[in-house]
């Protein structure tokens, strides 16, 4: 069929009017990742959208689980997509630039597939159309020319519209009628002509904080950081472009395999395994946030100007089966020991569950297959007391008591030599707690203990 809509169609429709890009493959990926991560977290996310589609060739593109629950969408994608490679380019961000919401953590992708064709090439494509904002992102361009496309123009959205519809009526997939209803659904469309202006600062903002800086061959010596309060430019931007690249094949892997599992034909065993799968990557990809989120906030004030009013029990109990699954893949076990009838607390909820989650990975690293993690929260004034400890070894020094056996790699992280494994300083966790109300204190002879500051009653 010579009037067949390809995805290299649209994409073509984009560049239109664009100088012709001069990007290599790998500055083309950062690029993407980059207006990915921009999009979801500087502009769609703060807007509280309650309704809108969005499509991606020919992986999923969207990895925010609050817009993924409100938006519906489609991907264009192969029918074996457990076999794409993509000519091993990295589709997905890091959901790491920013981590998904523990409670989303089983989220098994939302989306619905279309039938991706051999003419419509492997490069990425996404459309987000609400009544409010309407873009296409897409990369584009032979070998060296490489380019970044960003349209929110009205007359090029309006092309795209009328070429995906097209491309639909040639479609035979049974999502067509369910995508053309919810596309009709939205109503009248208000084109945001502050959008493309806004946008490309925010991506230039965010690659030049994770662009490892042409100084980096300037570090200090070990005896130089060790001694040191706040990282070198240099120091920072190496670490949140190490973070960056070890989070993003973990984000790529764990969406093909929740694709994977969405499916009819595969076995128990097979499943169980990808699960598992999912659960590690999960967990990497939550560790590493919590250092990028350090590195962020290292050399900074500690300022909680966010703060909320939270349920901290509440947020334990809801925890609580999350942890315990990941920590009986030890063999260990999980005990919570709440009072009763608890105050709510000033913190960031979403940034605090994330934190916790850290803190019983770091405590329990130590432990040995068969003992127990214990946590308890009592009243202490005007403040919550969160304890977490070896259940059957309060008394006696735990891991984070032994942070002076630690090898200091910096700031910001310290290597374990007991456990073979990084994890934040000492002083890096207490920044990042401090940044999210809380107050920590480790003592020789006592758990490791954490004080939040009760709310004011309304």
């Amino acid at each position: 069929m010579t009037n067949y809509i390809t995805i290299e169609s649209l994409q073509q429709r984009m560049s239109e009017g664009v100088p012709y890009g001069k990007n290599d493959e790998t500055t083309a990926r950062r690029l993407w990742w980059a207006a990915l991560d921009t999009l979801q977290t500087d502009i769609l996310m703060p807007m509280d959208l309650t309704k809108g589609l969005w499509l991606a060739s020919p992986l999923p593109a969207l990895y925010e689980p609050r817009l993924l629950e409100r938006l519906k969408g489609w991907v264009w994608a192969p029918e074996e997509l457990d076999t794409l490679h993509c000519n091993g380019f990295g589709l997905l961000p890091p959901s790491t630039m920013r981590s998904i919401n523990t409670k989303n953590s089983s989220y098994s992708g939302a989306f619905s597939r279309l039938p991706l064709r051999d003419k419509d090439g492997n490069d990425p494509l996404l459309i987000i159309i609400t009544p409010s904002i309407q873009l296409a992102l897409a990369l584009h361009g032979d070998a060296g020319e490489r380019n970044l496309l960003m349209r929110s123009d009205h007359e090029t959205l309006r092309d795209l519209l009328n070429m995906l519809d097209l491309r639909l009526h040639q479609e035979e997939s049974s999502e067509v009628e369910d995508l053309r209803h919810a596309l009709s659904d939205l109503g009248e469309l208000h084109t945001n002509n502050d959008l493309e202006r806004n946008f490309w600062p925010l991506v230039s903002e965010r690659l030049a904080r994770f662009t490892p800086s042409l100084n980096i061959q300037m570090l200090p010596d070990r005896s130089t950081i060790n001694k040191s309060n706040n990282p070198t430019n240099g120091e920072k931007s190496l670490l949140e472009a190490i973070t960056h690249e070890v989070r993003t094949p973990l984000a790529t892997i764990r969406t093909l395999i929740r694709s994977i599992l969405r499916r009819d034909d595969v076995s128990a065993e097979i499943i169980n395994r990808l699960q598992q799968i999912d659960s590690e990557c999960t967990e990497q990809i939550d560790r590493f946030g919590l250092i990028f989120k350090a590195a962020e906030l290292d050399g900074k004030e500690s300022r909680n100007l966010n703060l909320a009013r939270t349920d901290l029990g509440n947020m334990l109990q809801t925890m609580y089966p999350i942890w315990s699954k990941q920590l009986s893949r030890r063999g260990l076990t999980l005990a919570l020991d709440i009072s009763a009838d608890l105050p709510l607390v000033l913190s960031d909820p979403e940034k605090l569950e994330l934190m916790l989650g850290g803190l019983i990975d770091r405590n329990s690293r130590g432990l040995q297959s068969g003992e127990s993690l214990m946590l308890e929260l009592r009243p202490a004034g005007q403040r919550l007391k969160l304890q977490i400890f070896s259940k059957d070894s309060k008394s006696e020094p735990n891991d984070n008591s032994k942070m002076s056996t630690n090898s200091q790699l910096g700031p910001v992280l310290s290597w374990n030599p007991r456990t073979g494994s990084l994890q934040l300083s000492q002083a890096a966790t207490q920044r990042l707690l401090a940044s999210l109300g809380g107050r920590l204190t480790l003592r020789r002879d006592k758990a490791l203990t954490v004080f939040f500051p009760i709310a004011d009653s309304k």
